[in-house]
């Protein structure tokens, strides 16, 4: 039976110092003794990953402190983990998987199949806020018939499985309040919390594989880009995770003190409509919308010569990605035809909400201004992050809002009608059905690539741009990854020379 003990301890401490003040500091330790300090945007919520911890949590805790079954990499491979083997049935229904050997938790308890149950129950829970809920609605039962054997029965193929098995943590069943502590098998156990400021993780000496590189990792959080780069350099920091001012970089190009890295990224900016209210139930309104907005212009106005354009919810880096930013091009006068001919010749009034971090502000009133040349009239509506997930997320109270999707291969979620943007096109929801059933990839990136076209030509959203992926770090830090998938941000392997 497992010790239901004490999980690591979280210290939950006031905000002594705003964000933006120095929080963990550089240290000038070298190899395993360093402290290796991160700054971000992006605080945690809560420190659970069904609980609504945001993008924060993903990145400071995922393969860190937590760790699946398997791991998509930074280079956008899916490799096992805590699966040491595994096996499909010939109907592709039945999966079998046999768990590494001498794999603990960080209470101490070891590693068994009921712990992998019940986090996957975990995400598909009624009350579970994982983007990845719906794609595990596949399966139809879990079976362990040992501690070191999990059999999973779906009730029809589903050829991403193993794809979405690298979004689940794997969670130890004896953890308690997993919002404010953590229980995971990864590299770092949870060290300190000081809301509004850091959060410090620090090398589990006990790991089952090989120990991190350095002896603790102190993310340090800010609510303003401009105060995040200058952290760097003043050496408050020794890496930021991904570079929300442009226009702070040309201090460090060209510079040998550090190194800026433009990876790949997969975080979209949308306008994404609430497609079931009026006008947005109108795809020609949607069209409209979107011919009205100088893109290009936007894109350069936020991030200078970085970011790419994109015509759907694909990125380069997907398999079925396509060219389709041409599908809705911009042209205001072929806006105001397409407004006329769906009724609104003389334009409408709608309220854009905004979450209040950057850049949202920002491209809320390049749209409001791009827009009103139109005849439509935007009204801004800024509300917390917090606010956004209860109002536009969970209760759909919204008419359009501005919002970032961090997640690759997400295209997946027009198929969904219940999702919070309610597209419903039948055919699309049909082929994302039959792309996850297909026996081969080249099926699979041909359905999803109907699925992309459709979506561009019912202007489902506005895809403004792909984010760049922009990690500057000082030049003796080395080990860590560019491309910043899913928001993960890998930090074993970082060292200081």
């Amino acid at each position: 039976m497992k010790r239901t003990i004490g999980l690591v301890a979280l210290s939950v401490a006031a905000a002594v110092a705003l964000a933006g003040c120095a929080g963990g500091g550089g240290s000038s330790a070298t190899g395993d003794d360093a402290t290796i300090a991160v700054g971000s945007l992006y605080e945690p919520q809560n420190l659970s990953n069904t609980g609504g911890g945001g993008q924060g949590v993903t990145e400071a805790f995922t393969g860190n402190v937590y760790e699946g079954l398997y791991r998509l990499t930074d280079d956008g491979e899916v490799k096992p983990v805590l699966a040491a083997d595994s096996a499909v049935s010939d109907d592709g229904l039945t999966y079998t998987f046999t768990l590494k050997d001498g794999v603990t938790f960080h209470s101490g308890d070891p590693l068994t199949s009921a712990d992998v149950k019940s986090s996957i129950e975990a995400v598909t829970a009624e009350d579970s806020q994982s983007a990845r809920k719906s794609s595990f609605a596949v399966i139809s039962d879990i079976a362990t018939p040992d501690d070191k054997t999990v059999v999973i029965t779906l009730s029809e193929r589903s050829i991403s499985f193993i794809y979405n098995l690298s979004y689940v943590w794997i969670v130890n069943d004896a953890a308690k309040d997993l919002k404010t502590t953590e229980d995971g098998t990864g590299p770092y156990t949870l060290g300190d919390w000081k809301r509004g400021s850091t959060l410090s993780l620090e090398r589990w000496d006990d790991y089952w594989g090989e120990p991190a590189k350095n002896a603790e990792v102190v993310f340090t959080y800010f609510t303003d880009a401009t105060a995040l780069s200058n952290a760097l350099v003043t050496k408050q920091i020794d890496i930021i995770t991904s570079v929300q001012s442009p226009d702070q970089l040309s201090q460090f190009t060209d510079n040998a003190d550090y190194v800026v890295s433009d990876g790949d990224s997969t975080t979209k900016e949308l306008l994404a409509f609430n497609d079931r209210v009026a006008p947005f139930d109108q795809a020609l309104v949607r069209k409209a919308v979107y011919s009205a907005i100088d893109t290009k212009k936007l894109l350069s106005s936020i991030w200078g010569d970085y970011g790419t354009l994109i015509g759907s919810m694909v990125p380069p880096t997907d398999p079925w990605y396509e060219d389709l930013t041409q599908v809705n091009p911009y042209d205001p006068e072929l806006a105001k035809q397409q407004l006329a001919e769906a009724g609104f010749a003389d334009g409408f009034t709608f309220t854009l909400d905004t979450p209040s971090y950057d850049p949202h502000p920002a491209v809320a009133e390049f749209l409001q201004s791009e827009l009103a040349k139109v005849g439509i009239t935007v009204e801004i509506n800024t509300i917390s992050a917090d606010e956004w997930y209860s109002k536009v997320f969970k209760e759909r109270d919204f008419q359009a809002t501005l919002q970032e999707h961090v997640n690759d291969r997400d295209v997946v979620w027009y198929g969904n009608p219940d999702f919070y943007w309610g597209y419903d096109n039948p055919e699309v929801t049909q082929w994302v059905s039959e792309a996850e059933q297909a026996t081969t990839t080249e099926e699979q990136t041909a359905k999803l690539k109907l699925v992309n076209e459709q979506i561009a030509e019912d202007a489902a959203s506005v895809w403004l741009y792909l984010y760049p992926q922009i990690v500057v770090a000082a030049s003796d830090v080395s080990g860590y990854g560019v491309n910043g998938l899913n928001s993960q941000f890998f930090v074993a392997d970082i060292v200081r020379k």
